[in-house]
């Protein structure tokens, strides 16, 4: 089994006042040549937003973007449907950014912060045709049981979101003391697990709230929770 682990302290960071930015991986002025990407997983970025705030209109290409809302409200417009759209926590939001696509994303909040994940994943297929989805998944669904949120387009996995790669990603929430076993897809697969909350070991490794690990060259490892954790898993190909 080959690992990374990627402490929550070792993250990049920026205060832009209005945005509270932890990258994962190489972003924006952050750079570090040993967190270029995992595999297809490109970026991951875990950001709090002040009320009232966002990114302005921006353009994407040929790129998969999934944004996790942990707490507060998102807002997205993007000139696929030029309406506001609101993304609420236990939702998820899928966009394949394809040929390309300009969008606007805001805290639609007047006094409480936005906290969110947004992942960038190398799609496996070049210049599609932009595309835009937007599902539910229910808290109660993932307690010690893995919930698929997102999947690859090809596959037939039903209840989730779809993009252009053959990726998987999932949450769980796991009791204190619970004991859950990971399976890959195949032996090409690494999966990227971070921590959202709680206290895990991973073998001999203990992982704390935000600290991450990557693992492949495995078929399968086991998560202990040491407290009530809940986790956030990008299994990729490592291309």
């Amino acid at each position: 089994m080959k690992t990374i682990v990627h402490k929550a302290d070792s993250r990049g960071f920026a205060n832009h006042g209005w945005l509270q930015a932890n990258h994962s991986f190489s972003f924006a002025s952050y750079f570090d040549k040993d967190k270029i990407q995992f595999g297809a997983l490109r970026v991951l970025n875990d950001d709090v937003i002040a009320p009232k705030m966002g990114f302005g209109n921006h353009p994407h290409d040929n790129m998969e973007i999934i944004t996790i809302p942990l707490s507060g409200v998102l807002k997205h417009r993007d000139n696929m449907q030029e309406v506001w759209q609101q993304v609420l926590p236990e939702e998820v939001q899928v966009m394949s950014a394809g040929t390309g696509v300009q969008h606007s994303e805001i805290n639609g909040s007047d006094n409480e912060h936005l906290s969110l994940f947004q992942i960038w994943i190398i799609p496996n297929k070049q210049n599609v045709a932009p595309r835009y989805g937007q599902k539910t998944f229910n808290e109660a669904d993932r307690k010690n049981t893995l919930q698929v949120l997102v999947s690859s387009i090809d596959e037939n996995h039903e209840g989730s979101l779809k993009i252009h790669q053959d990726a998987l990603i999932s949450r769980i929430d796991l009791d204190s003391d619970e004991t859950f076993k990971y399976r890959l897809k195949s032996k090409y697969h690494g999966v990227y697990i971070m921590n959202i909350f709680g206290n895990i070991a991973i073998k001999d490794e203990a992982l704390e709230t935000r600290d991450a690990m990557g693992i492949s060259e495995v078929d399968g490892f086991s998560i202990k929770a040491k407290e009530d954790s809940s986790l956030l898993f990008i299994e990729i190909p490592m291309i």
